[in-house]
């Protein structure tokens, strides 16, 4: 560890003349129409970090996290361990997202990225103007009581507009108000397959097969009225109206 912290030291020490002289390759250049063109380099720097956070922003700023949740808890309600596995899940959860946020999506590039690229807009602007329409999003799916107290633990508001209300006290409202908004959704979902499964486990019970599993039987069954009833197709539409019915 010493050795390590030593290392890390000694380059630093011999990084700092060139820092200092400036590196070519990471240069920003102001246009004479106001705006700056930012060096291949620094442009594939900006690049990397969006990917890097990338995951965390889906996390935390669509509506990922409550799709995929009540989906994990329907699979857990079905019974059927890994089936759909994983990746399934996660793929449906995220073209159900894009599908969802769509709006968002197609406001942030025309006014935000599409500007920006043609050189009509600063890139400042462009973010500001793209985290104004996720802003909205999240504010308009946030509960107030959630927002409110988040707002409390950080010494802030009361807020005149949504605008007004600052990210770091959005962020975990949104996420607080999502997680209780998917165990809501997923405790409904929950319900007729826990009745189904008291039905054959009393029903077996009565019938004296004691040393049969009553998920063996019910199992089959829950598959059969899921399918019947078309569940998959009522899950999802019943998940984008709660983002595209309000």
């Amino acid at each position: 560890m010493n050795r390590a912290f030593a290392l890390a030291a000694a380059l630093s020490l011999i990084a700092a003349p060139a820092l200092a002289q400036g590196l070519p390759a990471l240069t920003m250049t102001d246009n004479p129409a106001g705006g700056t063109s930012y060096s291949l380099s620094l442009q594939i720097i900006v690049l990397m970090t969006a990917l890097a956070v990338l995951p965390s922003i889906v996390l935390g700023m669509t509506a990922f996290t409550r799709i995929i949740i009540v989906l994990s808890i329907l699979r857990q309600a079905l019974g059927t361990q890994q089936t759909p596995p994983n990746q399934v899940l996660i793929a449906l959860a995220l073209f159900l997202t894009f599908f969802v946020m769509q709006p968002q999506l197609t406001d942030i590039y025309n006014l935000a990225v599409s500007p920006v690229l043609d050189g009509t807009m600063p890139m400042e602007q462009g973010l500001q103007t793209g985290m104004q329409i996720i802003k909205g999003f999240l504010v308009h799916n946030t509960r107030e009581n959630d927002l409110l107290m988040f707002a409390d633990l950080a010494g802030v508001g009361p807020f005149a507009s949504p605008d007004d209300v600052p990210m770091p006290v959005l962020l975990p409202a949104y996420m607080t108000s999502e997680l209780k908004t998917a165990f809501q959704i997923g405790f409904l979902l929950y319900l007729p397959f826990l009745v189904i499964d008291l039905v054959i486990a009393s029903i077996l019970m009565a019938l004296g097969m004691m040393m049969l599993s009553p998920m063996l039987v019910s199992l089959p069954v829950k598959l059969l009225l899921f399918v019947l009833v078309d569940g998959w197709a009522l899950t999802v539409k019943s998940l984008a109206t709660t983002y595209m019915g309000g």
